[in-house]
């Protein structure tokens, strides 16, 4: 029985006798095993551990990023403070998986954009399974590497640390002085040429964890946690008062009261939930000062410790970018989504008709999300909040076994080919579900599927399923047929 369970964690969420015929068939049409696995642990991985690449400005962090994922992607200029924003990319090193974060230059007392660089960085370390704290050589220790080293002893992180910018041996009694910094052994590198990357990157994987710490689910049938966003003052605290049936969070007019997330531990149809209720996100962030910049931080935490967001939106007011944006953050994380449109006690029948329109056109890429509306301060239709959010719960834990997706692909290409393109006809040849959480799909085809076509699937798949309240992530794998054409 344990040699089940452990295969089955191998192969992403197929079973071993699953498995074994989706490799029959995979060999059949020609593709090579090895490949096929490793697209399947791709697909079917949960979260990767994630590694936070940080140090002061322009020591070289983002050349170093590229250097790891092996192309060209982060921004890199001779002067500092180009990289604003944390970015995330993927990385594999000696067969293992794992997320780098770049950040922006980590600087000691700055103000305006630089601090909220700074705090970029000092989330991305928070949110990290491990560090890379690059450290210039030539340069050696400043005041400044001083204090981040201090910032990664509270965090409390594993720190793999990178004297860069060592081209040649005659820098290595540069990197050597860095012992000082009392983070264990400087490993010598040249981001810019690839030296000793290697040896960095063994010593990064030993400090990683296998898998990063589940923030959600981490007890089994212990409370599900629910993440309520979404802008300023559109009565997400209202909500959860309503909602807990007594005044758990700070309500007031004016927008912007909660700065924290607080988790609150609500029954509500015979069932205890966690709700997170978050600070409204404001603009762009890096457009934010001090509190609100944090605060949209803080929900982006927030949103990925969750396992369903229910999205608030103002019903009285046109939805806006902004809320938006705030959809896409949920879809971007994988989470199941709820949209409740609040203050729907206040419309009336022209606001109701233009909502409908604004829907369809702002919001049609979660059309697949349920709805709720609901009035906050009334209490309005709050019972079918539950009902909603178990919906989408259970699309997003959904999963379909591979004899049942294969014979309904199958159906599709029969009915619906793929349009010829260039005088030839690519088709999809098999697929599996390789995760959920949300679901993931990895379908092996004879040549590149376009984008209408993917729509086309997830929309057919949506349709036969259900998958109702979650995102889908379809990723296609094109393979040159390898031995005979069966």
């Amino acid at each position: 029985m344990n040699d089940q369970i452990h295969t089955g964690a191998e192969h992403g969420e197929l079973g071993d006798a699953e498995y074994a015929e989706f490799m029959e068939l995979a060999a059949q049409e020609g593709f090579d095993p090895e490949e096929v696995e490793g697209d399947l642990a791709a697909a079917g991985h949960g979260p990767l551990p994630v590694l936070a690449v940080v140090g002061r400005p322009n020591v070289g962090k983002s050349t170093l990023v590229n250097r790891i994922i092996g192309r060209r992607e982060a921004v890199v200029e001779d002067r500092p403070g180009v990289t604003r924003d944390r970015v995330t990319y993927e990385a594999e090193w000696s067969g293992r998986r794992f997320k780098v974060v770049d950040t922006g230059g980590w600087e000691q007392d700055v103000l305006g954009i630089d601090a909220s660089v700074a705090a970029q960085a000092e989330f991305a370390i928070e949110a990290a399974d491990a560090v890379v704290f690059v450290v210039d050589a030539t340069v050696g220790a400043t005041d400044t590497d001083e204090a981040v080293v201090k910032l990664l002893r509270r965090a409390g992180k594993p720190v793999v640390l990178c004297a860069n910018k060592v081209d040649g041996p005659s820098g290595e009694a540069d990197a050597a002085m860095l012992w000082s910094l009392g983070l264990g052994e400087p490993h010598p590198v040249s981001a810019l040429h690839g030296r000793g990357t290697g040896d960095m990157l063994d010593a990064v994987l030993e400090a990683l964890p296998e898998a990063p710490a589940q923030t959600f689910g981490a007890t089994v049938g212990g409370p599900r946690r629910i993440a309520l966003i979404g802008r300023p003052n559109v009565g997400k605290s209202s909500l959860l008062n309503k909602v807990a049936g007594e005044e758990r969070v700070v309500v007031n007019e004016m927008a912007g009261t909660t700065r924290d997330p607080v988790d609150e531990l609500i029954e509500l149809g015979g069932v205890t939930w966690k709700f997170v209720d978050t600070a409204g996100i404001r603009r762009r962030v890096h457009l934010q000062e001090g509190a609100d910049y944090y605060a949209s931080l803080r929900t982006a935490a927030a949103v990925e410790k969750a396992e369903l967001a229910v999205v608030l939106i103002d019903a009285s007011e046109s939805i806006s970018v902004q809320d938006q944006r705030i959809v896409s953050m949920a879809v971007e994380a994988g989470r199941a989504i709820v949209v409740a449109y609040n203050k729907w006690d206040t419309l009336d029948e022209e606001r109701r008709y233009y909502l409908e329109r604004e829907v369809e056109t702002e919001l049609g890429q979660i059309q697949w999300a349920p709805r709720v509306n609901v009035s906050a301060r009334t209490g309005r239709h709050m019972e079918k909040l539950v009902p909603a959010i178990e919906t989408a719960l259970a699309g997003w834990e959904t999963r379909v076994p591979t004899g049942r997706l294969n014979a309904f692909l199958g159906e599709i290409v029969a009915s619906h080919p793929h349009p010829v393109r260039g005088g030839k006809q690519p088709r999809i040849l098999f697929g599996t579900q390789a995760g959920t959480k949300p679901p993931r799909f990895v379908l092996f085809a004879s040549g590149f599927l376009e984008a209408g076509y993917r729509r086309f699937i997830e929309r057919r798949l949506r349709e036969e399923f259900g998958f109702e309240g979650t995102p889908l992530q379809i990723s296609v794998r094109v393979r040159e047929k390898r031995g005979r054409k069966k």
